[in-house]
């Protein structure tokens, strides 16, 4: 009998990205995000964690619909999508959250099935708990390593701190 254990793979280091889907400064940060992906690759695990925030009406229902579009296979298309289009959905809500499935080839009938159920609240509001509990009180904001940075007031120069956190993980770990 063999006693040696295999090691297991390193964790890749993560980045939390807080963010609301009807939320200006989270559209802009996706030319940050598209960069930190195509430079890192899967060596960096991106997460889109759930912040709605009260005074964007249709930013919770989004939120949702991008879970269901994650559950479809298309989480991060969706969500740049609907951010995208984040001032049409002040005045379309909903609407404008299944056209958006339909043009991406989702199930659109199982997407509004998924907002009437409620099937992604429990994930919706974990996230919103969890950033409260962490001091996360606007968006974009970034958690990485053991920093938090909030990109709400500006995204001058976050990229580059984030980079530089990354690399020190992905350094710690070779």
């Amino acid at each position: 009998m063999n006693d040696a254990t295999t090691p297991a793979p390193p964790v890749r280091p993560v980045l939390d990205v807080w963010c609301e889907l009807q939320c200006p400064d989270c559209r802009t940060a996706l030319e940050d995000l598209r960069a930190l992906r195509e430079r890192y690759g899967d060596r960096l695990e991106i997460r889109l964690r759930h912040f709605p925030l009260p005074k964007h009406q249709h930013a919770y229902a989004a939120a949702q619909a991008a879970e269901e579009a994650a559950e479809q296979g298309q989480g991060w298309p969706y969500a740049e999508a609907v951010l995208a289009r984040a001032e049409e959905l002040g005045e379309r809500g909903e609407k404008l959250l299944l056209e958006i499935a339909g043009e991406l080839g989702l199930d659109a009938e199982e997407l509004d099935t998924a907002l009437i159920d409620g099937r992604h609240l429990l994930v919706v509001d974990a996230d919103q708990a969890e950033g409260k509990a962490i001091g996360v009180t606007g968006t974009p904001t970034y958690v990485i390593g053991d920093e938090r940075l909030d990109g709400g007031t500006g995204q001058e120069g976050l990229r580059t701190r984030i980079e530089e956190i990354a690399d020190r993980l992905l350094a710690e770990q070779s």
